[in-house]
């Protein structure tokens, strides 16, 4: 009888549990990667441009001191929403009040001139002369009393427009409107919300010759899309307002203004955006996610996986976005498995597992709520 010694018995027990693993996986080696995948194909594609641009009020007004006096009170909250008419500041009124009362009282003297002279001019005991000149008398009082009127209620300093007013620029306690009229506070209009944005003109010329060649077709331009300074894109789309009609010939761009609805004031005016323009549409084109297009020492390239699961690498051309995919002019005819995810596990002539490509879904676009101002085309 034989007696196995311990490192036997151990290399027995190894095996033992071993086996059924290395029955699942023959040779054992590991069970190949998994990679996103799409299957392409041609089709009808809408070419997209994203411009530069910058945001803008659609309205703004600079509260300003139309009299002068000491600020009493300011009345806002800085940064709220304020409706037009809407009293700001209260600047002090007592000299303006003096000023009224004093004019309202030389009205009542004057009309009571003219109405004295009125029976004495039937019976020739005024002259018309002096008759002429009591009644200029009450027009020139009566227009400084409508001056002193117009200077009491300017002590009340009103928002001109709707919409969201800024921080304050003066302080109760300061003198505003010696010698000019003080800048008080500023108020914008944010919803809807003004893109200004800028095509170069060599572009638009290539485009236009494509279309006239027939090898692109006009496209829908009246509604755009907003790219926000995170790469991120506003859930509601805007539309054009106007173009100019010449190209600047500082820049050779051509300048485009695009609104936006903005009821969650979301879009402040200053940022940096980036306005997703269509611009023509082409037929039978192939269009692939930007991240599945890669660049190398020969050119951009992506990876397909073929009919027996092994990665390749494929030269394209790419010519032109329709919304975040290129454009493939050449290299793929449509049916090629292109992966998208997972192109760090894939290496050429690797084996591969393809699985089809999930993307994260668009969220939903928030609804206006009902009391939204129409939008209007123009300034």
């Amino acid at each position: 009888m034989h007696t196995l010694s311990f490192p036997a018995i151990l290399l027995l027990l190894l095996l033992a549990v071993a086996g059924p693993a290395a029955a699942d996986a023959p040779g054992g080696a590991m069970p190949p990667p998994e990679v996103d995948v799409i299957v392409v194909h041609p089709g009808t594609v809408t070419l997209t441009q994203d411009l530069p641009g910058r945001l803008q009020a659609k309205r703004t007004a600079e509260v300003r001191a139309r009299v002068e006096g000491i600020v009493e009170k300011r009345l806002f909250t800085e940064g709220s929403d304020v409706k037009a008419g809407t009293t700001l500041f209260q600047i002090d009124a007592r000299t303006y009040k003096a000023a009224r009362d004093a004019a309202a009282a030389d009205v009542e003297a004057a009309r009571l001139v003219v109405n004295r002279y009125k029976p004495l001019l039937a019976i020739k005991a005024v002259s018309r002369q002096e008759f002429d000149a009591a009644l200029a008398k009450l027009k020139q009082v009566q227009a400084v009393l409508s001056r002193a009127e117009l200077d009491m209620e300017n002590t009340k300093v009103p928002a001109a427009i709707s919409g969201r007013v800024g921080r304050a620029l003066v302080t109760e306690g300061a003198l505003v409107g010696r010698g000019d009229a003080t800048h008080l506070a500023t108020i914008e209009q944010l919803d809807p919300i003004y893109a200004n944005f800028t095509q170069p003109g060599s572009e638009l010329l290539r485009l236009r010759a494509a279309v006239k060649s027939g090898k692109l077709q006009h496209a829908d331009s009246a509604k755009v899309e907003l790219l926000l300074e995170d790469g991120s894109v506003y859930p509601l789309p805007g539309e054009i307002l106007f173009s100019d009609l010449a190209v600047d010939p500082s820049t050779g761009a051509i300048s485009l203004r695009a609104q936006f609805p903005n009821p969650e004031r979301t879009l402040l005016p200053g940022m940096f955006v980036r306005v997703r323009f269509p611009s023509a549409v082409t037929d039978k084109a192939i269009r692939v996610p930007q991240r599945a297009v890669q660049g190398g020492s020969q050119g951009q390239f992506v990876l397909l996986v073929n009919p027996e699961g092994l990665v390749a690498p494929q030269p394209v051309v790419t010519d032109g976005m329709a919304g975040g995919d290129f454009i493939i002019t050449d290299g793929l005819h449509g049916g090629e498995q292109v992966i998208v995810n997972g192109l760090q596990k894939a290496r050429p002539g690797t084996v591969v597992k393809p699985v089809p490509w999930q993307p994260t879904p668009v969220p939903a676009a928030p609804t206006a709520p009902a009391t939204a101002p129409t939008t209007q085309k123009g300034g």
